[in-house]
């Protein structure tokens, strides 16, 4: 009987399924969550245009009419690419911000079960920005509906505010994606495990 050997299995997978890690010139993965991932199209089209290093490649060969090479699995940008100053104000990053948790009943939820909420509603004065939104679960959002805090009694487990760029990273750390490959151990640093469930 035949053993499979873990080449055997690399060479089986589809190439989908060797997507590049990305760092920044300083070393640091361009964003964690989502994780900085190239598809194995784009790390080759960068490595030809000089843009990229090449720091730690998959065993898996892929041929030209001309030159064979490994698929990059870890790449370094020859210039530094600067952070955005101020994150973007989106619902995703309110998530993020919130850590995928309802701010009136404390529980996590994955993205497609949460809804964002109007702290002071919009048909109160209240405006649809950093200091005002909340991540919340659909059972709470309908529940609060459009009175004030104070009116319905639920109020957030944490007062809104905008976040820095550096703590949606730091955020991001807690959120690991399903699949990690073992060359990327030096460059990441997960804070945390999550329960089953909650990888979004």
């Amino acid at each position: 009987m035949r053993t499979e050997t873990m080449s055997d299995v690399l060479r089986e997978r589809s190439l989908e399924s060797f997507p590049a890690l990305v760092l920044n010139a300083d070393y640091r993965p361009l964003s964690y969550y989502p994780l900085s991932l190239w598809p194995w199209q784009d790390a080759v089209k960068a490595i030809f245009r000089d843009t990229v290093r090449v720091i730690s490649e998959y065993d898996r060969i892929i041929r030209s009419p001309s030159k064979e090479f490994k698929l990059p699995s870890v790449l370094v940008l020859n210039e530094y690419i600067k952070p955005q100053r101020y994150p973007a104000f989106t619902r995703f990053n309110v998530f993020l911000r919130d850590e995928w948790c309802c701010q009136y009943c404390g529980d996590k939820f994955k993205t497609q079960a949460l809804t964002f909420d109007h702290v002071i509603p919009r048909a109160k004065g209240g405006h649809t920005q950093w200091e005002n939104i909340v991540a919340a679960c659909q059972e709470c959002n309908t529940r609060k509906g459009s009175k004030l805090p104070k009116e319905c009694k639920m109020f957030p487990i944490h007062k809104p505010y905008e976040p820095t760029v550096y703590e949606l990273q730091e955020n991001g750390k807690k959120f690991p994606p399903n699949f990690l490959h073992e060359s990327w151990g030096d460059y990441l640093y997960w804070d945390s495990e999550l329960e089953d469930g909650y990888i979004h």
